[in-house]
Parts: C-alpha cells; structure tokens; sequence
C-alpha cells in the first residue's frame, strides 16, 4: 500500500499532462491536502500567535482574526502551543483533536483538549486547503458560546479580621468601591468630582484631583478615593455619570472606626495585608454574552487567616483619647517591657498631618536624656542617689551660661533630688566629666541609639554622637546639644529600665523583629540606683501631676529648640515613664514646658489598665 500511494502524485500529473494537452481546462487535485492539513496550519498559526495567519484557516477570517488577538491579550498570555493529535472525516465536516496549554503566567496554567470543527472550503488567498476550521468561540475553548471571549482574571481571597492583643477586632473585611479619573477626563470632571467627594473625605478637592490626575502619565488613571460602601452611597448620584470617572468594588481590611490608630494601620497595611489577606486565586471568565461570567478554569483563592496586632485597644484608646485633647501636635507611645510589644501608638489630627512622627519624628529630648547621663554617670563618677551634688542656678562652661529653668538654685542637695528636680547645671557638669562616648554607650545600653526591623512599622529611636568638646558634652548631658529622639525611642528607654534587661520591640504577633543596632546590655546595680530617682520625679520633683496614677516612674523634659532664623526659642514638653508593665513617652510639640505633658501622660494613665 505504502508503494502505491507513494506513486500517486506521478499518476495525477501524468492525467493532467494528457488533458492539458487535449486543451481540456481542469482544477489541480491534491489528495494528499486535506482536513488535517489545515488543522496543522491552524494549530501552528495559533500557537505562535499570528491571528492573521490563523484567521485565514478559518470560515470567518476577519472575525477570527480579531477574537484570537483579543483572547490573548484578555488571558494575558506568556505562551501556548496548540498540538493536533488525530483527525476524523464525515463527509464534507471534519474533526481534529487538539491538546491545548496555556501559559497565562504567575504559575497559572490552562490545558484543555479541543474538538476542532472543520469544513469543506473554496481556495481563498491564505488558505488553499480546501477546508477550514469551522470558526465560533467553540473552536477557541470548549464551553464557550456565541458572544463569549475568556479572559483571565485574579480572584481575591476572603482577607481575615485583624485583632489585638486580647482578641478584639481592630479592622475587619469592608466593602470598598475604588473611584478613578482617567488622566484625558480630569480638566472636565475634577471640578463635581472634588465638590461631590469633599462631603465624604475634605481633604479631596478638585484641585488635589486635577493635580493628582496631571501627575499620572497620558492614557492612565488616577486613583481618587477608596470609599466605604456606605460614603460612596451618599455620593454615587452624582458622580456615576463623570465622563472617565470609573468605579471597582472590592474588598478591603478597614477599622470599624476610621480614626483608630489610623498612622500606624496605615503604615501597616501592606505587611497587614500579606498576612491576613490569604492567597489569591484566579480564574479564566467565561464573559460578554449579557450572562453572569462563569468560570472555565482557575484556582480558587485560599482564605486568610486572623492577624493578631500588639496594639492593645483599652491602651491605644486611652492614648488616643489623651492626645485628641491637645491643640499643638501631640503624641503617645505605649510599649510592654516584659515582652516588647508595642500596644499603643496615638497621635492628634496635626502630628498625622506630618506622618508617623510618633515612630519617626526626632527631637532634642530635653531633660528626659538625663536618664542617660545619670545611668553614665552613677557607676563613672562613683555617685549614688544619695551623693550630694552643687545645684546653682546657673553654671558657665566654655564660655556659654547653662541655667536652670527660670534659673532656679537648690545649692548642695543628694543627686535624687537633682535629678527629681531636674537642674541643668548639675547634670550638664557632670557630663563634662564622662569621657567623650560615654553617653553614647549609656543610651545603648538603654536600647537608645539601637534600631530594630520590625515587622509593619518603621521606626527611629535617637542619636547622640561622642563628643570631644566640654560644651557639646555638657550640652548633651541635659538632652540639648546634638541629641534628638522619638517618642518610641525614650519609650523603649523606660521600658528597658523596668525590665531592666534589653527589650525588642515587636509589633505584628508571630512575626520575628530582626535587630538591625543591637542594643547593649544594661547593667542591673546601676539600674537598681536609677529606678528610685525616676520614682522621686513623680512623688517630689517635676511629675507630681502624675502621682495620683499609681506606682509610676518617669522624668520630664523640656527642651528647648531655635525657631526659624528670629532666634526666638521655643520648646517641646515631654514626660517618659513606666508604671508596672507599662512604658511610656509623651510629647507635646511646642508644648512650652514639661507640664503639659505630664497632664496628657496622667490623662492616659488614668484610662489605662492597670
């Protein structure tokens, strides 16, 4: 059999020789062309993703043409390679069998076997077979129906709720409608867009919209707001018909209230998200016939699971509600020395408005460094709490006049009551006789100057440079100078004195802290010296408002800083603490002195548990 048909083309031409030369007209046949032929063709065509090439091998070339480009483009395609197995004839229809594999990318992958239709068909200048596939979404992918395309689509999992420490929900799932403002649109849509949102969020105008929009390159949109369900509600009727203003729904983890340790949520987020979020799943969408999509394949997405945060929330609104009364930016920062969980993070309405300053911010720490400089100074210059030291009212180093505030004079009294009291001239003198990094090594060993990476927050603690010059020193050794710290870093301070050993600070439960500054160690005698100073602050020094809030530790600062280039001083309050397993720091900006501070750490301590 092999023998004959491998004669056959030899026959054919010599019967068309014979009636060519008869001068009889006849058609060319090729038997050895058929339905598998233009299967073959098809298949390859496809798989390299010449629609063209393939249209042409089909009963509606133009038509094909553009569904096969477009279903590549909607299944976001890296590959796919279309392989004929087998080709069965029944007259004038055929049926080629085709294995199909997607490569959608991201590890996705689609492979289905195809019946492919094909009839019988006139020569036509891409295709001259004789057949073509017989062409319908059915010759695309099994399932798909007339006026149907696929197109690839990611499936977000169901995120989880994210709790505190004692397992109350801090955010949970929210329905959320995304608005954008395509980029060709903002110059007539920014102005109803901005008056209509500006009821919802003021701090979306239609200038901030025009502004957002003109920043994005041409042909892309502007992400203008993600709304609750309900606030898009009261805006829809007036927005939904903005020409390239366009609305997504979906679902996001949110706050039940808004308000509630939004900077530090915020910063979060992503990390929040990953872990609560789950894994999201795909699926390729049966869509466009006017139905419901339906999937054809895909993965469903695998459900989050709950994140536990160390906010805690009586801790965080009890800070909350003590800065919220402050008109000058104000902040508090809560943190557990027994396992270093950071369980309160509070900032007024003005410090958002300038970021996380609570983690972040940096600012001459004022007297709250003379904890520092106490812990140097007790094992360097021999003292203990009982040592009498000169406090006068003033004391000159370098040529500059230190002074106490409104230049008050204790004379000799124990280093306690000077620390309690907080007299410049004492501790900036007994800087001047510490060598020039010992005020470096005392805040390390107290965790200030150490740096941690901790998962979902971005913090800073302090800085304090050795310093070889007596004024810089002094200057240091009553937290003016080159020193500057956040509320997180003299938090961290106090905490590290409680416990007394070196604390990292962790935020997000189960996820590990990496130490970017190792701490140092803090030294257990020094540490026992120190405590009752602090504790003197409160019963009799400058934290007396604060006594009426149980066993608390802390000291106050009042630092002074050059505003501008009037020379006019200003100065931030502060007051950092402990009172059981609870640290502590507090700072008003500009807040003028210490007092109001201690009255906002009182505030919080007072709504605290105990």
């Amino acid at each position: 059999m092999l023998g004959s048909l491998g004669k056959r083309p030899i026959v054919v031409a010599a019967v068309v020789a014979v009636l060519l030369a008869a001068g009889i007209v006849v058609a060319v046949l090729r038997p050895w062309a058929g339905p598998s032929d233009t299967a073959e063709q098809y298949a390859t065509a496809w798989s390299a993703g010449n629609a063209p090439a393939a249209g042409a091998l089909t009963s509606a070339p133009a038509e094909a043409s553009r569904y096969l480009d477009r279903a590549r483009t909607d299944l976001s395609a890296t590959s796919m390679t279309a392989t004929v197995t087998g080709t069965r004839t029944e007259g004038d229809r055929a049926t080629s069998t085709v294995d199909v594999a997607w490569d959608l990318g991201q590890g996705r992958r689609w492979a289905y076997t195809l019946n492919l239709p094909l009839v019988r068909a006139e020569e036509t200048d891409g295709n001259d077979t004789g057949w073509a596939v017989d062409w319908s979404p059915a010759a695309f992918a099994p399932g798909l129906e007339q006026g149907e395309r696929p197109v690839n689509r990611t499936v977000n999992a169901t995120p989880a709720p994210v709790l505190d420490a004692s397992g109350a929900t801090l955010q949970a799932p929210t329905p959320v409608v995304t608005i954008t403002l395509a980029k060709a649109n903002a110059a007539q849509s920014s102005g109803p867009l901005g008056s209509a949102l500006s009821s919802v969020d003021p701090t979306i105008t239609a200038k901030s919209i025009a502004d957002g929009a003109g920043a994005v390159p041409d042909g892309q949109v502007y992400t203008v707001a993600v709304l609750r369900q309900g606030d898009y509600a009261k805006v829809k009727d007036r927005i939904q018909d903005l020409p390239g203003v366009t609305f997504a729904p979906s679902t996001r983890l949110l706050a039940p209230d808004a308000k509630f340790a939004g900077q530090v949520l915020q910063g979060a987020r992503g990390d929040i998200e990953k872990a609560a979020g789950g894994v999201p799943g795909w699926s390729v969408d049966a869509v466009g016939a006017g139905g419901k999509p339906r999937s054809l394949t895909g993965v469903p997405p695998i459900a989050g699971k709950p994140v536990t945060l160390e906010l805690n929330k009586q801790v965080q609104d009890a800070a909350q509600a003590a800065v919220d009364g402050e008109s000058n930016q104000a902040m508090i920062v809560a943190v557990k020395p027994s396992t270093g969980a950071i369980v309160g993070v509070a900032q007024n309405p003005k410090a958002d408005a300038d970021g996380a300053l609570a983690l972040t911010g940096r600012y001459p720490p004022g007297s709250t460094f003379k904890t520092v400089t106490a812990y140097a100074a007790l094992p360097a210059e021999k003292l203990n709490p009982g040592s009498p030291v000169d406090c006068p009212g003033t004391t000159v180093i370098d040529g500059r006049t230190i002074p106490n505030e409104d230049e008050f004079v204790l004379g000799n009294v124990p280093l306690q009551t000077a620390f309690a009291k907080s007299c410049n001239t004492t501790f900036s003198r007994l800087a001047l006789g510490l060598a020039p990094d010992a005020l470096p090594a005392a805040g390390k060993a107290l965790g200030f100057g150490a740096d941690w990476k901790i998962p979902g927050m971005t913090t800073i603690t302090g800085s304090v440079d050795p310093a070889t010059e007596d004024l810089q020193r002094a200057s240091d050794g009553f937290g003016q100078g080159d020193v500057l710290a956040s509320p997180f870093g003299l938090a961290m301070v106090a905490a590290t004195v409680d416990k007394g050993a070196p604390v990292t600070p962790t935020f997000i439960r189960g996820q590990r802290t990496e130490v970017a500054v190792a701490p140092g160690t803090p030294d257990p005698k020094v540490l026992a010296q120190l405590r009752p100073m602090m504790r003197a602050v409160v019963t009799e020094g400058t934290a007396k408002a604060a006594a009426g809030q149980g066993e608390v530790y802390g000291k106050t600062g009042t630092a002074e800083y050059s505003a501008g280039g009037g020379g006019d001083n200003k100065a931030h309050g502060w007051f950092m603490g402990y009172r059981g397993d609870l640290a502590f720091a507090a700072l008003i900006v500009d807040g003028k002195s210490s007092g109001p501070a201690v009255e906002m750490a009182a505030k919080f301590l007072g709504k605290a548990p105990r």
